[in-house]
């Protein structure tokens, strides 16, 4: 099955310096800079014989008023030139999500006086990551508890990339999940 991204509000999270080094270590070279430095066109050929040639335009500004539907036509291309999903792509390039709302297991605690910390595996944009969650002692010890008995939690919060690794900030509703 194939996955069109086009949930405007994910798009919008996506860094133009974070696809642009994406673009750079893909093997796309940046081709001319457009309408007042507002967007980049980027090109690359697919290697083949025929040597077919592909352009994205990038924004450069999170502002502009079709900077989703530009990315979103990105991600198409980064799709047919990757001949990988868009989901995986993206998953590859958010760095950011605000209010998002996670599912997972507990993996990992760790504690300290009055909080703890737990490591979460849950899915990202259909990838499954590991996430890093501060918790208050009451949300600390239902952690225990889900992590002991292999029980799934569901929380939400401000999703956040570090490094490799994502943090949930801003943490709300940490709950069982055995609805």
């Amino acid at each position: 099955m194939k996955v069109t991204v086009r949930d405007s509000e994910i798009l919008k999270t996506i860094e133009p310096s974070v696809l642009e080094a994406h673009l750079k270590i893909s093997g796309w070279h940046q081709t001319a800079r457009i309408y007042e430095n507002n967007g980049a066109i980027w090109r690359r050929s697919s290697g083949s014989t025929d040597a077919e040639e592909f352009e994205i335009l990038l924004p450069l500004k999170t502002s502009l008023g079709d900077y989703a539907a530009r990315i979103c036509d990105a991600l198409k291309t980064l799709e047919i030139v990757e001949k990988r999903s868009q989901l995986d792509i993206l998953s590859d390039l958010l760095t950011h999500a605000a209010n998002i709302e996670i599912q997972g297991m507990v993996i990992e605690i760790q504690s300290s006086d009055s909080t703890g910390t737990v490591t979460l595996m849950g899915v990202i944009v259909g990838k499954l990551r590991k996430i890093n969650v501060s918790l208050k002692q009451s949300e600390y010890t239902l952690a225990i508890k889900a992590y002991k008995e292999r029980l799934p939690v569901i929380c939400t919060g401000d999703l956040i990339k570090e490094g490799n690794s994502f943090v949930l900030q801003n943490l709300r509703n940490f709950a069982l999940d055995i609805g």
